[in-house]
C-alpha cells in the first residue's frame, strides 16, 4: 500500500483539495484526515489457539475549527458524495465566523521508524508455532504453572493529512506488541504474572529465542513471587517506586493534568500554575515523541505537526503543557506535536506520547537503605485518577515490604492512594537509573485509545498513603 490515499477516491486529487478549501473557508483551522489500517491479533490460551483476527479499515475525517467550536464528520466510504455530505455537516460551525486560517505545521525530514508492514512477517503459521513454543517453554519451567496465555498483535497504519492551503503530510506507522501471562498455583491459591514488549517495528527481535524466553521467564518470576506474597499492611509510610513501568502512575496522576485542553478549560489540578513549583526540586518530566521505534513515538502527530521533546516540569517548576493546534492557539501557545486521534472516526485532542521523568543522583540501594518501614513497589496494574482534583488510586502487581533498610517479603493487595501534585512534592530521592517501559502502554481519554510510553527512575516518596488487605 504505497499509493497515495487520495488515489482511492472516485474523484481527482484537485477536486478533493477544492472541496476541502471551500469547506474550510472562514475557519481558524482544520483538515482532511485520511487513514488506511491493517491489524492482526492472535491469542493462544490453555494450550490452543483461541482466536485469530485480521481487519482492514479505511476512511476519512473532515474537521473545521472555529474558535472553541469543532465541526467533525467521518466516513468509511472514499467517495465524492461522502466527502460532500461531510463538508455540508462541518461547515455549519463556520457560519458567521470569519477566521484566519492557521499556517501549516512545519515540515520534517526525520523518520522515527520504518514503513515495513509487520503483519505478514513472520507468516501466520510461524506465529502460531511461536505461540506454541512459548506455551510449552513456560509450562516446562515449573510444575506449579496452571495457565499460560500468549498474545501477538500488530497494526500498520498509513495516514495522510490534506489542508485547505494545499499542504499535505503523510506518515506510515507500524506497531507490534507481544504479551505473556502466567497463572501459577499451590493448593487452592493461585497468582499471576505478566510481561509484554513492543514498539514501532516488526516481530524480528522477539522471535529470537533468547528474547521471548527472557520475557516468558519474567512473567513466570512475577507469578511465583506473588504466590509467596503476604497481605499488604495499610497506613502512611515511605514508598520506593521501581523504574520503568511504574511511570504509569506519573502518566495518569500528572501527565493527563498537563494536557492543554484540561488547562485551557481550567479543569486540571495544574491549571494556572505555569512557573510555579508543582513538584520537589530535581523533578523533571518530559513528553518525548521523538524516540526511534518507541511505542508512543510519532514522526508527525495527527494534525501534521512534527513530534517533539517537550519539557513539562523542570526542576520541580511547571514550564509547559502538551498542546494540539486548537488549544495552543486559544491559549496563545505553540503546538507541541501532541494532537492525536485514535482513527479517522475521531477528532484530534492533546494526548501524551512517551512521558517520563529524568534521572537524579541516588542509587536504588540508597533509597531502600533510607527506609525504616515502607513499601517497595516494583510494578503497577490498574489505577484511577480524577483530573480535576488530581486524586489517584493505583494497585501494585509486584511489591515488597521494606524493614530496617532491607527488602523483605513480597506483599499482595497494596494500593497507593494520593493526589498527583501532592505526590510530586513528596519525592525526596530520585534514582540515577531512568528507564522506559518495554512498549505495552495504551492510554484512554474521552473514549479514544492511543499507544503511549511511560518511564522513570527509581523514586522515593515520603509518607504516602498505602491501602492494604492485612487484617
Amino acid at each position: 500500500m504505497t499509493d497515495q490515499l487520495l488515489d482511492k477516491f472516485d474523484i481527482s486529487a484537485a477536486s478533493i483539495e477544492r472541496i476541502v478549501s471551500d469547506t474550510l473557508h472562514g475557519a481558524d483551522d482544520g483538515e482532511l484526515f485520511l487513514e488506511y489500517r491493517q491489524s492482526e491479533g492472535l491469542l493462544f490460551d490453555n494450550g490452543r489457539l483461541k482466536s485469530g483476527t485480521f481487519n482492514t479499515d479505511q476512511g476519512f475525517g473532515l474537521r473545521a475549527v472555529a474558535g472553541e467550536a469543532i465541526g467533525y464528520a467521518h466516513a468509511g466510504e472514499l467517495s465524492e458524495a461522502a466527502l460532500k455530505r461531510a463538508a455540508d455537516a462541518v461547515s455549519a460551525v463556520t457560519v458567521g465566523h470569519s477566521g484566519s486560517y492557521a499556517a501549516a505545521p512545519q515540515r520534517t525530514n526525520r523518520s522515527l521508524y520504518g514503513e515495513e508492514n509487520p503483519i505478514g512477517q513472520p507468516d501466520f503459521e510461524q506465529k502460531v508455532k511461536l505461540l506454541q513454543e512459548i506455551d510449552a517453554y513456560v509450562r516446562a519451567r515449573d510444575p506449579r504453572v496452571r495457565q499460560v496465555t500468549v498474545s501477538l498483535g500488530a497494526s500498520w497504519q498509513v495516514v495522510e493529512i490534506i489542508r485547505a492551503d494545499g499542504e499535505r503530510r503523510r506518515d506510515v506507522r507500524p506497531l507490534t506488541r507481544v504479551n505473556v501471562s502466567v497463572v501459577v498455583g499451590d493448593g487452592d491459591r493461585q497468582e499471576s504474572g505478566s510481561f509484554g514488549m513492543g514498539g514501532r517495528h516488526g516481530f524480528g527481535d522477539f522471535v529470537v529465542a533468547e528474547n521471548w524466553r527472557s520475557g516468558a521467564d519474567e512473567a513466570l518470576r512475577q507469578a511465583l513471587v506473588n504466590l509467596e506474597a503476604r497481605p499488604a499492611p495499610a497506613g502512611t509510610m515511605d514508598v520506593v517506586l521501581g523504574n520503568g513501568w511504574p511511570g504509569v502512575m506519573l502518566h495518569e496522576a500528572v501527565g493527563h493534568g498537563l494536557e492543554g485542553d484540561f488547562n485551557r478549560k481550567k479543569t486540571s489540578a495544574f491549571a494556572g500554575l505555569l512557573g510555579e513549583q508543582v513538584a520537589a526540586k530535581g523533578v523533571t518530566v518530559v513528553d518525548d515523541g521523538t524516540i526511534g521505534e518507541r511505542r508512543g513515538s510519532i514522526t508527525i502527530d495527527d494534525e501534521g505537526t512534527p513530534s517533539a521533546y517537550n519539557v513539562l516540569i523542570e526542576d520541580g517548576k511547571l514550564v509547559g503543557y502538551m498542546q494540539d493546534r486548537q488549544n495552543a492557539r486559544l491559549m496563545g501557545m505553540k503546538p507541541t506535536g501532541n494532537g492525536r486521534r485514535e482513527s479517522h472516526s475521531h477528532a484530534p485532542m492533546p494526548r501524551m506520547t512517551n512521558t517520563y521523568m529524568l534521572g537524579g543522583q541516588h542509587t536504588p540501594e540508597e533509597m531502600i537503605a533510607s527506609v525504616k518501614k515502607g513499601i517497595y513497589a516494583v510494578s503497577f496494574g490498574g489505577g484511577q485518577v480524577d483530573i480535576t482534583s488530581g486524586k489517584f488510586v493505583f494497585g501494585c502487581t509486584e511489591a515488597y515490604m521494606i524493614e530496617d533498610g532491607k527488602i523483605g517479603h513480597p506483599i499482595k493487595g497494596a494500593m497507593l492512594i494520593g493526589n498527583g501534585p501532592d505526590a510530586m512534592k513528596r519525592i525526596s530521592m530520585i534514582g540515577n537509573d531512568p528507564k522506559l517501559d518495554t512498549g505495552v502502554g495504551n492510554c484512554g481519554k474521552a473514549g479514544q485509545w492511543v499507544p503511549v510510553g511511560v518511564g522513570q527512575p527509581h523514586l522515593k516518596m515520603e509518607q504516602t498513603t498505602v491501602g492494604g488487605t492485612e487484617a
